[in-house]
This record gives structure tokens, C-alpha cells and sequence, in this order.
């Protein structure tokens, strides 16, 4: 059910220890405000005994005084308090803006400015970073402004400082490293936690690190994958969004198997940025759960 010109639509995402009654106060109290349920995905995870919620749902428009979101949201805090809950609530039309860091490799970039311009992102790019000015004719050519960010031991601290100026200065809700092949710092993955992902290019936990596919080369392997995570401050270790897989065999060159991982690479990071775009990504500890 699409929203009315009178309505519009929302997304409502939570996560709180697991208990009675918490599906029910949620539908009760949208009910109340004259709301209706579209989608709706939960899971109580018996591990970490926390609970898991996404609600989309279309809301009326607010009568004069009557207080239309603000009202939603106050009674949704006060619901939400004697659950303990860490909620969040977005207009679906509120599209998140995404800053992308890229280096040498272009494959998930143009994968990305592929998606955004045949409306398959639902999401904004609003510029591109790179410590090398080998893509910005790429950036360029979708209208893009680039910023190139030479990296060195010496200037790392001063570029992660611009780096942050320009996700204020674009408003950016998130940032993609689309094979950016610098280690960011422990201070900017805490600024940035869960605000981050990054695109590695072996099916985590194993191969990380640099030259993963000539690593997974020398052990023989059968299957090569890409894995799309946070990023934390531990070195691909972040929580995992998703992951692409594809068979190889022994006749496969590591020059081959780079060739076969760019595919997967391309898949696995434009999926992770559209769930997270779409608010279907919540993290649980070093985990996530994903509501496709």
C-alpha cells in the first residue's frame, strides 16, 4: 500500500531486551494515532536476550493543533521508556546522504552511481573523497564533487579532521568506503560508529588484511566471497551486513579470482548500503540483524 497525498510514510526501528507485550504496545499506540501498518519484521534473539523491531507504516496528516509527528513521537518515548528501548523514527521520503571514499579500484563506485542514477539506490551520493585523483573524471562525469585527500603518516590526522568537515558540511549520514585502502583511525570509527561501511574483499573472518584473493590463491580454496561490514577500529572486524560467494577451482589465477571478487564486491556493498538506506540494518554486539 503506497501512502495518499493526505499521508505520509514512516519507518520505525528498535531494539530492547526481550519481553511480553512489546509488538502489542507498538501496534496499540500507532493505532492510536490513526496510523497504519504496511510492513513489519521482529526478532527476539535468545543469545542476546534483546529484542528487534522494523515497522513501516503510513501516518494521517496532522489536523491543525493537533501535532502530527511531534505528538507520535512523544508518546512513542514514553512507550519506549518502560521498555528500555533505543528507538529511532524516519520519514521513508527521507532519503540518507552518503559521502564515498574510494582509492585506485572504481568498480563499487561506479556500481553505485550506476544504482543512484537508474533509481535503484534509495539513497544520495553527495561527493566522492579518494586519497588518489585517478576517479575524479568518474565523479565528475555524474556531476559529483571530488575531493582528493592525499594520505601519508604525516598528513593522515589532518585529512580525517577534513574528512569530517565535509560530512557536516554535505550533511552526511553515512560514509562508504568503496575500496578505500586506508586504515582509518580508532578516533574517527568511534565519531563515526555504525555510521561507517566498507566493502572487504574476502569472506570474512578469513583472508584479512591486504591481498586477500592472492591469499585465498595460495591455500586453494573453492569458494571466494566478498563481506560488507561496519567499520570499528579492529581491522575488518566490524559487524558483517552481507556477503557475496562465488565457486572457483584450481584453474583460477589470482589476477582471475580478483576479476570474479570485483563482481562480488560490486553486490555485496550495494546491498549493505540499500538495507542500511533503508533502515533494515540494527546492530546487535558485534553482529547485525538485517530485515530484508
Amino acid at each position: 500500500m503506497s501512502a495518499g497525498s493526505s499521508e505520509r510514510e514512516y519507518v520505525l526501528t528498535l531494539s530492547c531486551p526481550d519481553a511480553r507485550g512489546i509488538v502489542a504496545g507498538v501496534a496499540n499506540l500507532l493505532a492510536g494515532h490513526g496510523c497504519n501498518i504496511t510492513e513489519s519484521q521482529q526478532y527476539g534473539d535468545s543469545y542476546s536476550g534483546r529484542f528487534f523491531l522494523r515497522t513501516q507504516f503510513t501516518a494521517p496528516a496532522a489536523e491543525p493543533g493537533a501535532g502530527g509527528e511531534d505528538a507520535l513521537r512523544g508518546s512513542f518515548a514514553t512507550l519506549a521508556a518502560g521498555f528500555d528501548m533505543e528507538w529511532d523514527l524516519r520519514p521513508r521520503d527521507v532519503r540518507p546522504r552518503i559521502l564515498v571514499m574510494v582509492s585506485k579500484f572504481g568498480h563499487c563506485l561506479n556500481d553505485l552511481l550506476y544504482r543512484q542514477r537508474s533509481g535503484l539506490l534509495e539513497a544520495d551520493i553527495a561527493a566522492v573523497v579518494s586519497n588518489h585523483p585517478d576517479l575524479e573524471f568518474l565523479a565528475r562525469s555524474y556531476g559529483l564533487d571530488f575531493h582528493h585527500l592525499p594520505v601519508s603518516a604525516e598528513t593522515k590526522a589532518e585529512q580525517e579532521a577534513r574528512l569530517l568537515e565535509l560530512v557536516d558540511a554535505y550533511d552526511v549520514d553515512l560514509v562508504v568506503l568503496a575500496r578505500y585502502m586506508q586504515i582509518l583511525s580508532e578516533g574517527l570509527c568511534a565519531k563515526m560508529s555504525g555510521r561507517i561501511i566498507n566493502i572487504h574483499h574476502s569472506f570474512l573472518p578469513s583472508f584479512k588484511g591486504a591481498r586477500p584473493y592472492h591469499q585465498a590463491h595460495a591455500r586453494g580454496v573453492k569458494l571466494i566471497g566478498a563481506t560488507a561490514h561496519y567499520v570499528t577500529a579492529d581491522l575488518d572486524e566490524g559487524p558483517i551486513i552481507e556477503q557475496e560467494v562465488s565457486r572457483v577451482d584450481h584453474t583460477h589465477s589470482p589476477d582471475q579470482l580478483a576479476a570474479i571478487g570485483r563482481d562480488l564486491e560490486s553486490l555485496a556493498l550495494a546491498r549493505a548500503v540499500n538495507w542500511h538506506a533503508q533502515r533494515r540494518v540494527l546492530l546487535n554486539g558485534e553482529r547485525t540483524v538485517v530485515f530484508r
